[in-house]
This record gives C-alpha cells, sequence and structure tokens, in this order.
C-alpha cells in the first residue's frame, strides 16, 4: 500500500522509549495515519493508525517542559515535543481529525475489517444521496428568491399604477389652470423610496444554513493561533466562527474574491481591499468535502485549486473511492486501505473458491439499496419539478421586468413634461 499524502506536518522531536533519547523529524498527519519520520536517516520512527489512539493529552515532565502525549491501544503512550510553530496548534489539529474519524459513520472501527461490496454500495450512495440533498437545499432556497423578487415586482407594479393615476391628475387637473405642480417634487422623493424599499424587501430573508461543519481556524499566515471553530455555509455568506460560536468574519456572497483549495482538507477564503490588508481565513477540516461541494455550486469561478493538491489527486488514482466521497472529485485522498492480492498457491484454490460463492450483496443489503435508490429517485424528481418551477418564475420575472422598465421610462418622460 502506497503512503498516504500528509495534510499536516510539523517540525518536532520523538522519544525512542527502547533508547531513552530524544529523536528530531518530522510528525507526519495523513488521512488515516500519525507517523514521525526521523530527520537523520529519512526513516519512520512511528506509524500508528488514528483509529488505534485512546487518547491525545498535553503533558509536561521532568525530561521536557512541554509535550503532547498519544496512548494507544495497549496503553503504549508515545512523546512528543520541541513542536513548532507551538503544541496548541497540533494538539487542536490532530484532535480535530482523531474525533471527526472516530464519529464518521462510514469509517469501520475496531479492527481493520474490510468492507464488503453491498456496504461499499450503501456508502457510495449514502454519499451521492447528501449531495442531492444540499443540492435541493440550494434549489429550495434559490427558489424563494426567486418568489420574493416576483413578489417585489408585483408591489412595483402596483406603485406604478398608482403613479400612473397620479401623473394623469397632474397632467390634466380639473382645478389648476396652471401646468406645473411647485411641491410634487417631495412627493416623487416618497414615491422613489416606496419603491426602493419593495426592491429591496425580500432580500434579507432566506439566510437559511446549507452546510455548517468544525474546523480549525486561523488567519492566513499566523499558523501560531490555530484554534478550533466552524465554517457555516449559508444562501449569500460565508461564517467562519470561534468553537464558543462567536462570529469571527462573516464574508458575503460578492465580497468572496478567491477560494483557494490546498488539499480535500484545507482551504483560505479571501476577501480583497484597496487601501488596507486583506482578510483571508485559512481552514482545516476532516468534513470538508462537504463544504466543497456546495463551494463549488455557489462560487465556481473564485475557487481555484492550488499545486498542493496534486498529490491527493495522484493517490486517489491508486485508491478506489470511498463511501464518504460519493464519487465527489473533491473526495481525493479519500481511498481505503486496501491491500494488493498476491498469488495463491495451487494447493488453496479450495478456500478460494468459497470466497467467490459467497454473495457479495446480502439479501439486507439489498433491500437498504433498493430504498435508497428510490428515495434517490424521488430526490430527483423534486429537483427537476423544482428546476421546471424555477424555470416558469424566471420568465415571470423577465416578463415582469420588461414591462416594469417601460413603464417606468415611460412616467419618467411624462414626469419631466411636467418640470
Amino acid at each position: 500500500m502506497s503512503q498516504e499524502p500528509s495534510i499536516h506536518t510539523w517540525p518536532g522531536s520523538y522519544y525512542i522509549n527502547s533508547e531513552k533519547r530524544w529523536a528530531s523529524g518530522v510528525l507526519s498527519l495523513s488521512r488515516t495515519t500519525l507517523r514521525f519520520i526521523s530527520e537523520q536517516k529519512q526513516e519512520s520512527l512511528m506509524s500508528l493508525k488514528l483509529s488505534r489512539i485512546m487518547e491525545i493529552k498535553m503533558e509536561s515532565s521532568s525530561i521536557i517542559f512541554s509535550a503532547l502525549t498519544v496512548l494507544e491501544q495497549g496503553n503504549l503512550k508515545h512523546w512528543f515535543g520541541s513542536l513548532r510553530p507551538c503544541r496548541n496548534v497540533v494538539y487542536h489539529v490532530l484532535e480535530h481529525f482523531w474525533r471527526e474519524r472516530l464519529l464518521s459513520p462510514s469509517e469501520p472501527q475496531g479492527a481493520e475489517a474490510p468492507l464488503s461490496k453491498g456496504q461499499e454500495l450503501i456508502g457510495l450512495i449514502s454519499g451521492t444521496q447528501r449531495r442531492l440533498e444540499d443540492t435541493g437545499k440550494v434549489l429550495n432556497h434559490q427558489g424563494e428568491q426567486f418568489d420574493n423578487m416576483i413578489q417585489g415586482l408585483d408591489k412595483i407594479e402596483s406603485d406604478l399604477t398608482v403613479a400612473d393615476k397620479l401623473l394623469s391628475e397632474l397632467e390634466c387637473p380639473s382645478w389648476w389652470p396652471f401646468g406645473k405642480m411647485p411641491w410634487r417634487s417631495h412627493q416623487e422623493a416618497k414615491s422613489e423610496a416606496a419603491a426602493k424599499a419593495a426592491c429591496t424587501k425580500g432580500s434579507g430573508k432566506g439566510q437559511k444554513v446549507i452546510v455548517s461543519i468544525p474546523a480549525i481556524v486561523f488567519r492566513d499566515g499566523n499558523t501560531g493561533n490555530m484554534k478550533p471553530g466552524s465554517l457555516t455555509l449559508l444562501v449569500s455568506s460565508l461564517e467562519v466562527r470561534e468553537a464558543n460560536g462567536q462570529l469571527l468574519h462573516c464574508f458575503e456572497k460578492e465580497e468572496v474574491d478567491d477560494i483557494h483549495v490546498f488539499n480535500p482538507y484545507e482551504i483560505s477564503i479571501r476577501q480583497r481591499f484597496i487601501g488596507k490588508p486583506d482578510i483571508c481565513f485559512r481552514l482545516l477540516s476532516a468534513r470538508m468535502t462537504e463544504a466543497l461541494s456546495v463551494l463549488e455550486m455557489q462560487y465556481k469561478k473564485k475557487v481555484e485549486v492550488t499545486r498542493d493538491y496534486a498529490a491527493f489527486r495522484s493517490s486517489s488514482a491508486t485508491t478506489p473511492e470511498s463511501p464518504e466521497s460519493g464519487g465527489n472529485v473533491w473526495a481525493a485522498g479519500h481511498g481505503q486501505d486496501t491491500e494488493v492480492p498476491v498469488e495463491v498457491p495451487a494447493g488453496e484454490l479450495t478456500q478460494l473458491q468459497l470466497q467467490v460463492l459467497q454473495p457479495t450483496v446480502t439479501e439486507a443489503e439489498a433491500q437498504e439499496l433498493k430504498q435508497m435508490l428510490q428515495q434517490l429517485k424521488n430526490l430527483a424528481l423534486e429537483a427537476e419539478t423544482e428546476l421546471e418551477r424555477q424555470d416558469e418564475a424566471l420568465d415571470v420575472l423577465s416578463c415582469s421586468t420588461d414591462h416594469a422598465t417601460m413603464n417606468i421610462n415611460r412616467h419618467t418622460r411624462r414626469m419631466r413634461k411636467l418640470l
């Protein structure tokens, strides 16, 4: 099995218990494994599956002032010291990925038991279903915005009808023998303000959460201040929050200038300014693929994949898709641990034949797959119905906008004649 690409690395030292000494090197975190590579010989001094970790703590001892300890199954403790940029940063990142792996429903727990074909199919369809549900939420919010726009245009049409009656009275008043009304300008200003309010009345609505994921948050360039937080994707904005829910920054949709994707777990969001520093947050999350699929749909031209992503793309080419990926292009590097099959001696073909004769999908798994496929079909039909409804709404919006523009231009000409 080829070594997985690293999500993050930190220079530091590792205590070799058998030799009673500290060795300098690099602590490396991948999707499933924690490794320490020695600096001198470039060999792996420690390789530990995240699923075997029992506890991660920050401790101190008489040997070194501050250290990070990782407790493995079997009460084997690993000590790490002199971590850069600091021990707290490494602790927050390791604990985040370790806990997310334990809580992930698609990850096998305990022993490294391979998933059956039926389980792999269920996981694959489950990931696709989640992506389709996210798309359905976006379509639903988009439909609500269209409805608010139509209501606003209806209000504008109503105001234009009133304006038409008032202009008609001004043009041919029964009690005024002259051609101008000097106090009309104040009323016109009030009408314009009311029209603007009608246009923007529904703009603040629809701020519902599409996806919210836990993440390690820090300002770009300030890796020493990594701390737990969250990324929340709304219909027209992005929110970066601390673990206690305090808002760090809200990126409005039109204010986001670029989103850089470094790997399937790490992105940066930037808002540029003229004459003052840019606002850029970097986020690291084990569940980043859930947000990336939505970001790709909402910010197509602003999402940019960096060169660092190439290592994860190459690793995904040699490993099958995991259940959590759902066939998503952003799930590169999410392949499961597999072993290359070896040659079977001629005398052991009987056991191999027995394995082949076993069904790859059980009856229960087939029933679950049937139900999930039916749900996918219903979701797809609902999405199709909503898209057709929105197409009709777009036609109504286009016609109403053209009609309102024509009436506004006509009323403008009439008012200029009255002035």
